[in-house]
């Protein structure tokens, strides 16, 4: 490989009283490793409607990487789980880290009700199943933060020609304690799944 893509993968704080966040665990673990033919940069967003969209925004400015991968945590989900679409609406049943919850909110007025996925989320999955771990596609990012910013992130760079999207990540096993009875996974399993899933998008 003659020179290597810029790339800049993000993660968010840990929200909802909890104290930590899959993927800032995995996003901080991904920052401390070499990856081959990869310029890696890395951004902690805040769980705030308010903030979290511009602070993503202003990264992608600054770092003008060719790919982007936003990570975000779900309870409940046993495997790693790229999202193929984001939907122009926030509708919350908690309240972000600064209080705020909205209900059947546009999130940008005349945008479009949906915008794909840019990155080739079938082949993050084959990559990731061929580490030997779970992973599917999934259609639906919720509403709430990790929706938004992909939401944003797509409407942003329509005609850019880079590649953007948005995946979950199921709970690492130290959150166990805090979400029984959810799935986790060790944190070493999901960074190299992460890990398999950004290098298969070159």
């Amino acid at each position: 490989m003659s020179s290597s893509k810029k790339i800049l993968i993000s993660g968010f704080e840990p929200f909802g009283g909890a104290n930590s966040n899959s993927s800032q665990l995995v996003v901080d673990a991904i920052a401390k490793e070499d990856l081959f033919g990869v310029e890696l940069f890395t951004v902690i967003l805040p769980v705030e409607f308010d903030k979290a969209a511009k602070v993503l925004l202003s990264k992608v400015k600054e770092a003008n990487p060719e790919i982007i991968i936003c990570f975000g945590q779900a309870e409940g989900r046993k495997s790693i789980t790229p999202e193929k679409i984001a939907i122009n609406l926030d509708s919350t049943r908690i309240t972000d880290n600064a209080g705020d919850s909205r209900v059947d909110k546009i999130i940008i007025e005349g945008g479009a009700d949906g915008y794909f996925s840019t990155l080739p989320i079938e082949r993050m999955v084959e990559a990731v199943r061929a580490s030997g771990l779970e992973s599917e596609i999934s259609l639906s990012a919720g509403a709430f933060l990790c929706n938004h910013i992909f939401y944003h992130l797509q409407h942003q760079l329509i005609g850019q020609g880079k590649e953007s999207g948005f995946v979950h990540l199921p709970l690492v096993n130290e959150q166990s304690s805090q979400f029984p009875n959810q799935p986790s996974w060790a944190l070493a399993d999901l960074t190299q799944g992460v890990r398999a899933l950004i290098l298969s998008v070159l």
